[in-house]
């Protein structure tokens, strides 16, 4: 499964998980004098969370850094389109976290764990 921000291959295929969260709507309810119950008033959709898990590697630390400060830039409060190999396609996403942990080297080079979480403004 192939994933990029923006046409950008910026992530791994193996491990990669994504979890997008059920679309949500809004609405404000009111007692009104007179009138049993209560009245709602819809205010539409407010978008979903989408949660990116995966791993990064490359071959040396200093790859791994500018990877990483390639993914960061993504953080910048605009919108983002995230495509996924099986065709999937977000619009629309705004990157709200990355976080790694679990740096570790092998022979092949570095690797680190990492979670984004975006909120998919519209759908």
């Amino acid at each position: 499964m192939s994933v990029g921000l923006d046409g950008q291959a910026l992530f791994d295929e193996q491990q990669l998980e994504i979890e997008a969260g059920s679309l949500s709507r809004d609405s404000i309810e009111r007692a009104v004098p007179g009138l049993d119950g209560v009245l709602s008033i819809d205010l539409g959709g407010r978008g979903r969370q989408i949660k990116q898990k995966g791993i990064l590697r490359t071959r040396s630390i200093a790859e791994l850094n500018d990877r990483i400060d390639a993914i960061s830039a993504f953080m910048d409060s605009d919108t983002h389109t995230l495509r996924i190999g099986s065709g999937r396609e977000f619009s629309d996403v705004r990157m709200d976290s990355f976080n790694t942990n679990n740096e570790r080297t092998s022979g092949s080079g570095v690797s680190i764990d990492y979670e984004i979480t975006y909120t998919q403004l519209k759908a």
